[in-house]
């Protein structure tokens, strides 16, 4: 038997580490987490998977731990987007996997925001080890310079 978990997480939802969310809420101060559930919410208002926060306006400064399954790439756009056009959206941070070879990140995050890999494999929720993929934290902004 193979262990699927070995090569690829078991679950699309990882947790934001309590501690990573207040060191980056020190810096961004934090009005909404877009992809969020009740029991993982980080900031008091929220998009739960009933709102939809793919379909929803965005709004001030934005934080993002999406699902980490094959609709990453639609979250990864949707910051880009929201970042870019949105005037309502001062700056979106997501706390993403480090997977620098995906065409989602060489369309909405390389050379279009700000990247802070972090050092170390993160500890998710409660896990008692250390997640099966590296992270990184993204930060789109409108006047990070746009190279095509």
């Amino acid at each position: 038997m193979i262990n699927k978990g070995l090569f690829s997480s078991n679950t699309e939802m990882w947790g934001t580490p309590q501690l990573l969310f207040n060191q980056l809420n020190e810096e961004f101060h934090f009005d909404l987490d877009v992809c969020a559930i009740k029991e993982n919410a980080k900031c008091e208002k929220f998009f739960s998977p009933e709102d939809d926060g793919l379909k929803q306006p965005w709004y001030g400064n934005c934080f993002m731990n999406p699902p980490y399954g094959s609709v990453i790439k639609f979250w990864i756009e949707k910051a880009y987007k929201e970042s870019l056009y949105n005037e309502k959206v001062n700056i979106v941070v997501g706390l993403l996997p480090s997977r620098t070879d995906t065409k989602y990140f060489h369309s909405f995050i390389y050379n279009k925001s700000e990247i802070r890999f972090i050092k170390g494999r993160l500890k998710f929720n409660d896990d008692k080890g250390p997640a099966p993929f590296p992270s990184m934290i993204v930060i789109w902004k409108k006047f990070v310079r746009q190279i095509t």
